[in-house]
């Protein structure tokens, strides 16, 4: 295991030290998690399509809870889910 300090900018933008970023290449895109007080960086091109498609699955699901949080929400009658439901 590999370990090296590194910082935050004020616009958020956090530098990978070189010892660590030997095989990342430029535009490469990364997964960042956040798991408690723990990030974790990983790769997205490691990732099987599965993984990628929970993710996006996640990442909707908190938006649609946001949104009804906010009761920024409708209801509809269940035929009417259904059919909704068929067009994804």
């Amino acid at each position: 295991m590999e370990i090296a300090l590194t910082k935050m900018s004020s616009k958020g933008q956090v530098v990978i030290p070189s010892e660590l970023r030997e095989d990342i290449e430029e535009g490469e895109q990364l997964l960042v998690i956040k798991n408690n007080q723990q990030l974790i960086l990983k790769k997205a091109t490691e990732l099987d399509k599965s993984l990628k498609d929970d993710l996006e699955f996640a990442r909707r699901t908190e938006e649609a809870w946001k949104r009804y949080e906010k009761g920024q929400f409708k209801s509809v009658r269940a035929d009417e889910f259904l059919k909704e439901l068929e067009k994804w």
